[in-house]
């Protein structure tokens, strides 16, 4: 029987033949593997060393190749378990519990969840709304104040600002929430000015749909394919009708709850992972239904989404170029 809470997960994927079925069943149809080198699904299994060997091209494989798990010396148990628990903790997991709970150093842990953070970004159409649908629009601003910050970061921001450098202590994020389907779109970006801002609608929001902001200047002239209304949260409060955004505000709230209380401090180039882990958890609460998903589904939902998301520590620490796009 499959498991259902984090201690029948723990027990179940103890077995390391358990965890490499469970994964093949995930990534291949029917869990039949596929050769990574030549595509061919015709192999067989060598069972000391639990992985498979090709008919075709004569090349070994194992079940971490092409995925998140690749090249990784952890196992596969504990890489589910991580799994596990990063879907499920609606305010995220910090990289010093995972390590306490699987028994590996902090900074593998580290390591271990940027890369599930890779695994549970959405490849898939991102587009919301459309056909009349509801999407409601906000901004939000992510990073300390300059007051709090340590004091050597404090003095070189201060001295970018009287060169008449950037001085940029805050990251933004834009938001867009399908109240239809309770479905977010976030994305980190540079500026939230006009351009910036219409850009991003029109490469998120599908046609037809209706726009709900508030009065920030930014949203502003907005193609005619979409129905734009306005909140004036100052002069009308913060709904009027049908027209608000506190939808998305919900998504901050649970967005900057992880970000502030788990996290702690998150560097601004990184912060793009952390908005696709929330927006995950976020998308994954309930079906289309309307029923609440269950740890289970969640957990196998992201596990299908391993393959061909391969992370290096170098991308991850900024050696080599990578970007949130």
């Amino acid at each position: 029987m499959k498991p259902k809470t984090l201690l029948q997960a723990i027990k179940y994927y103890s077995d390391e033949q358990t965890c490499i079925d469970t994964v093949a069943s995930m990534r291949w149809a029917e869990g039949k593997p596929i050769c990574p080198a030549c595509e061919h699904d015709q192999h067989y299994y060598l069972k000391t060393q639990r992985r498979w060997k090709c008919k075709d091209c004569g090349k070994q494989f194992s079940v971490k190749v092409n995925s998140v798990f690749e090249d990784s010396p952890i196992g596969l148990d504990k890489w589910l378990t991580a799994l596990w628990m990063i879907v499920n903790c609606r305010n995220g997991v910090s990289s010093c519990e995972i390590a306490r709970s699987i028994g590996i150093t902090q900074k593998s842990a580290w390591f271990v969840l940027h890369r599930l953070r890779a695994a549970l970004k959405d490849t898939e159409d991102g587009l919301v709304g459309g056909n009349g649908s509801i999407v409601e629009i906000d901004e939000s601003f992510i990073g300390g104040k300059t007051k709090n910050m340590h004091k050597k970061r404090r003095i070189a921001l201060e001295a970018m600002k009287s060169k008449g450098l950037k001085n940029e202590t805050k990251t933004i994020v834009v938001g867009m929430l399908n109240r239809t389907k309770g479905k977010i779109n976030a994305q980190v970006v540079q500026d939230r000015g006009r351009t910036t801002m219409e850009k991003v609608i029109q490469a998120n929001v599908r046609r037809g749909s209706t726009i709900f902001t508030d009065d920030y200047a930014g949203y502003i002239g907005l193609p005619a394919r979409f129905t734009h209304e306005v909140i004036n949260k100052h002069l009308e409060g913060y709904v009027r009708g049908r027209v608000h955004t506190q939808g998305i505000e919900n998504f901050w709230s649970c967005l900057k709850r992880g970000l502030g209380g788990t996290y702690i401090s998150v560097e601004p180039y990184h912060l793009f992972r952390y908005v696709d882990e929330q927006v995950f958890r976020f998308n994954n609460r309930k079906d289309a239904d309307k029923k609440p998903i269950s740890e289970l589904q969640r957990f196998e939902t992201a596990l299908s989404q391993i393959a061909g998301k391969r992370l290096t520590y170098a991308e991850v620490t900024g050696k080599v170029g990578e970007t949130s796009d």
